[in-house]
């Protein structure tokens, strides 16, 4: 008896695609050609059809239709934004931080956002082969100092159930990594591949945590709805980690939106991150001062389990650090000024002894 093989719609990945769609003008496309030539082009059918291509400020478009905007790279802007390359100590695999390393097996994904921190190296080269995943495997095996393995690229679920139990299997055989985290945009772009055939590999000794990439609740269709339950009903933890982006979800309005439909889905919302310095990019970034003033609007509207951190990655490689707003400002000598979330200050004197602080 054979197989049924599920047959999911086609991806949009050529500009002609997107005229047909009215997501590109046709007299734009040959600009927007030269765009895809640099930067991979490909948005899922899932998030094809949830687009309104009567909005021009719809954002999903935004977040994945290709623009000429692109093409106009600031002198602050580099290829690694993050220093990824300096911290590689095997093929694919990056220690920034002493207890965790990230795997990236894959450079491929199922949608390519426009404001892609790796868009450099996602699209084209698949990924690892099976000798650079090995020696990626056996580093991981001789640092007994990481427990927590987390896989990106590119995308992890695009690999194939078979390779991502394989991986699974071979992290779960090392003692000391405890975590394994998946970082995917998949459960939302492309529900589809959420299959109970899935579900099954995640049941392991190693405790599987997902963080899902999702930037504004228009995302959440109600298909990747589902997906989220059904890693939810599997055990699976879910954090969600959002881009701050300019023009697209930097109102307190929408975010709020945002992280309240992640905790109704029980996802706790993670990290908001300021947009790194990748080419092409400039267009979506906000000030640091936005963000800040942002994130203390949520504080006093918004439930506490709701609220991410609000993080920068240092350009360089030098680690993440949260940014965001102050709350507490030394007064004098055990005394300190706090600022509500209504923005009235407060005086607080820390213990009884005048310490200086």
């Amino acid at each position: 008896m054979t197989r049924e093989v599920q047959q999911r719609p086609p991806a949009v990945v050529r500009v002609a695609d997107l005229v047909a769609r009215g997501l590109v003008a046709p007299e734009a496309a040959p600009a927007v050609e030269r765009v895809t030539q640099e930067f991979s082009l490909r948005i899922t059918a899932e998030m094809a059809a949830a687009i309104d291509p009567a909005d021009p400020s719809d954002p999903i478009a935004r977040q994945f239709v290709p623009g000429t905007a692109e093409l106009d790279i600031a002198p602050d802007e580099v290829a690694d934004p993050i220093g990824d390359g300096a911290h590689e100590i095997a093929p694919g695999l990056i220690r920034r931080y002493p207890d965790r390393a990230l795997l990236k097996p894959t450079h491929l994904c199922q949608v390519y956002c426009r404001f892609c921190f790796r868009r450099e190296t996602v699209g084209g080269d698949p990924g690892l082969g099976e000798a650079e995943l090995a020696a990626a495997l056996d580093r991981i095996r001789a640092e007994a100092g990481l427990f927590e393995v987390i896989l990106s690229g590119g995308d992890p679920l695009v690999l194939s159930d078979r390779r991502i139990g394989r991986i699974l299997d071979a992290l779960d055989a090392i003692d000391h990594v405890g975590v394994v985290r998946f970082h995917t945009r998949i459960p939302i772009v492309d529900p589809a591949r959420i299959t109970p055939a899935l579900l099954n590999l995640l049941d392991r000794r190693a405790a599987i945590w997902f963080v899902l990439h999702v930037n504004h609740a228009s995302e959440l269709t109600e298909n990747a709805k589902k997906s989220i339950r059904a890693l939810s009903r599997a055990g699976v933890p879910l954090l969600a980690q959002t881009v701050l982006l300019k023009g697209i979800n930097d109102d307190a309005a929408i975010l709020e939106d945002l992280f309240r439909s992640l905790v109704a889905l029980r996802v706790k919302p993670y990290y908001l991150h300021h947009l790194d310095r990748a080419r092409g990019t400039g267009h979506f970034r906000t000030s640091l001062a936005e963000g800040r003033s942002l994130m203390r609007t949520l504080r006093g509207r918004l439930t506490g389990i709701a609220q991410p951190t609000y993080m920068l990655d240092i350009p360089g490689g030098y680690g993440k650090v949260p940014v965001g707003p102050d709350y507490v400002a030394s007064a004098g000598p055990g005394l300190y000024r706090v600022t509500d979330p209504h923005g009235a200050t407060h005086d607080y004197r820390d213990g009884s002894d005048g310490v200086p602080d």
